[in-house]
Formats: structure tokens, sequence, C-alpha cells
């Protein structure tokens, strides 16, 4: 597991180049513009909310003796849980709508590695991609809520909190790593097989995703390049994990 999650991230060293190489920037400029507006969408909600959200926690302490630092709890949950969410939304949403676009730059980088696409590769519409895409995504994101949320309770019990912050970042690492990798797969595996092709190669989807969500931190250049870079480096890993395991099954 640990080998794999950090040939995921190496598969970052280079994505910018091989970008240049291939001629793929055009391809980004659609998602970027997604990218952006959900990003801002997303913060200027954060905003608004999480004021609102901390005031309902915080009414859960009904006593009168440390409800005001209770009540600095509170609110500091409700931005935490505000954030969260929204970074969740915001990798499902630009992931789903940009299916259509970065499925084409998955093919190329992955015909530049092999030297040719297999005829027998399934040969998908922009409506079919986009379909996809939304499917994915929305399991992923109803999946992804259902750990979150038990996740973000443990911040309530000193010391476990620490370690629910680090198995937060993972989930949200695997999730946005398994909607990256899904580009190349939707090319070979239908939905089923996709999925089952991702947990057994967990390791990998977890790699990208962190850097990936790492990416998130980084104020608007951030936004920008998070996709580029993290589906070139996802088709890369990708690729050379399904020759792997063509090899083994023969």
């Amino acid at each position: 597991m640990i080998k794999n999650i950090t040939l995921g991230i190496k598969a970052y060293f280079g994505a910018f180049s091989l970008i240049s190489k291939l001629k793929l920037w055009k391809y980004f400029a659609v998602p970027m513009v997604i990218s952006v507006i959900t990003a801002s969408t997303i913060g200027v909600s954060a905003y608004a909310f999480s004021d609102n959200i901390g005031t309902f926690i915080s009414k859960a302490w009904v006593w009168e003796w440390g409800k005001d630092t209770f009540s600095v709890f509170g609110t500091i949950l409700g931005a935490l849980m505000v954030i969260v969410i929204g970074l969740i939304l915001y990798k499902h949403i630009i992931m789903a709508l940009s299916a259509p676009f970065m499925s084409p730059v998955s093919e190329k980088i992955e015909k530049y590695i092999t030297g040719n696409l297999n005829a027998d590769h399934r040969k998908t519409s922009f409506s079919e991609q986009l379909y996809r895409g939304i499917r994915i995504n929305v399991r992923n994101l109803l999946l992804e809520l259902l750990f979150t949320i038990p996740i973000l309770l443990l911040k309530f019990i000193p010391v476990i909190n620490i370690f629910s912050t680090i198995l937060l970042f993972l989930v949200q690492a695997y999730y946005a790593g398994f909607g990256n990798m899904d580009y190349t797969l939707e090319r070979h595996f239908k939905y089923r097989q996709s999925v089952n092709f991702v947990k057994k190669h967990k390791g990998i989807a977890i790699g990208n995703g962190i850097v990936f969500m790492l990416f998130l931190i980084i104020p608007v250049i951030g936004v920008i390049l998070v996709l580029p870079l993290s589906v070139t480096a996802a088709t890369l890993k990708t690729v050379e994990s399904l020759e792997i395991d063509n090899l083994e099954s023969r």
C-alpha cells in the first residue's frame, strides 16, 4: 500500500512537461473555468454559512458554565464542516463535469505511452462520458459523505481527533484519485469493473489524491492546475497498472 501511494505521488513529477510536450493545455481550458467558478461559489457559501452552523452547534450546550468556550468550539467546528463538505462537493462537481474534456486527454497520453490504442477499447460519445462522470462521482460523493460524517464526529474526542484529521484527509484523497483514474478506465471497463479496479489499486488512487488535495491549499493557482496535473499523473499510473494486470492474467 505505502509503495503504491508513493508511486501515485511520484507520477506528478514530469506531468507538467508531458502536458506541454503533447500540447494538451488547450483541452484544459473549459475544466479550468469550471474549477474556478465552482471553487469561488463554494468558498463564498462556506463563508456565509459557517457562522450559522456554528451557532446551531453551540445550542447543543445547555449549561451556562463553559458556554462561551463551547460556542467558540462550535464556530470552529462549523467552519471545518463547511470546508470539508465544500471540498468534497468541489472535487466531485469538477470531475463529473470535466469528464468529456479529460477523456480525450487521457486517451492521448495512453496512446503516447503504449504507441497505439487497441481496437477493443470502448468508444464513448461526449454525452456518454458526461453521464459516466456524473454516475461515478455521485456514487463516490455519497460514499465519501457516509464515511466523512462519522469521522467529523470524532473531532469531539480529544487525542482521537488528531488521527481523525489524517483519516479524513486520506478518505478525501482516495475519492479524488478514484475520479482521476476513471478517465482512463472508462475506455477499458464498464462501471462495476472500474470500481473493482480502483479498489485493487487503492494505493495509487490515494497517492494521486494526496497531491490533488494539497494543490487546493495553494490560492488561485491550485484550482487552476490541479485537474491538468492530477489527471495526467493518474493516467500514467493507471495505464501502467492496466499493463501489469494484463501481463499477470496471461
